[in-house]
């Protein structure tokens, strides 16, 4: 599969569409941050894409684009998604049990997002081209690198499989495909490559806030008449 800033600006006019339509089914202010989530990419992916722009460039000039580029794609995916996801799925949630269970998910991005958030702070960080991936050179801390993979999984992927809304499950056994894909077979590519799966992959999440409206378009046309009749 070749990747290249061609499918980074293609997936984020396509996710910017989506994001917005997406955003327009919304009914409820709780609900806007997950529907946001295909916008959001459509800027993750923007960025990875004027990056693949400036890396293959010796003009000194790009230096600073490059340096922006990179923390804004990294600042992405390891500060944002390991918080906003669990949280978004969390705002969604309408029986008190899962609340419960989502709480703790929030808790675990919390954590992670703020243990990445100062590393990225804290350690050098370069983005490069190999071969048809960009890869991404990060020095941080080796002794908690695999429990903090964990731990981003479980706040990234879990919360899906928890949720009351019934096509959630999908959306969380196609990006758990898709990582399982990446560490497999772009083991050293993973955050570019794993991001831009989970990119295309989050066009589901219009589907789901359209079950979700129509759920609650049926609950209301349930509930308006026993308010009529009383």
């Amino acid at each position: 599969m070749c990747f290249s800033a061609a499918a980074s600006f293609t997936a984020g006019a396509v996710l910017t569409g989506i994001g917005i339509s997406t955003l327009r089914k919304v009914e409820h202010p709780t609900y806007y941050l997950f529907a946001s989530i295909p916008l959001l990419f459509a800027v993750q992916q923007f960025s990875e894409g004027v990056l693949w722009l400036t890396l293959p460039s010796a003009n000194p000039d790009f230096g600073g684009l490059k340096q922006v580029t990179t923390y804004m794609f990294l600042f992405f995916a390891q500060v944002i998604w390991p918080f906003l996801v669990p949280l978004s799925v969390l705002l969604l949630e309408k029986q008190r049990s899962r609340k419960k269970v989502q709480r703790v998910f929030v808790g675990i991005g919390l954590i992670v997002s703020t243990y990445l958030c100062y590393c990225l702070l804290s350690y050098p960080v370069k983005a490069r081209i190999v071969g048809y991936h960009c890869s991404y050179q990060q020095d941080y801390p080796a002794a908690l690198r695999e429990v903090g993979g964990v731990l981003y999984i479980i706040a990234t992927i879990a919360p899906l499989f928890f949720s009351h809304v019934k096509k959630m499950w999908l959306l969380g056994v196609t990006i758990l495909i898709s990582y399982v894909v990446t560490a497999l077979f772009y083991e050293h590519y993973v955050l570019s490559v794993w991001c831009f799966f989970a990119s295309v992959i989050s066009i589901s999440v219009y589907l789901i806030m359209g079950e979700i409206r129509n759920s609650q378009s049926r609950v209301s046309a349930w509930v308006r008449p026993l308010y009529a009749s009383s």
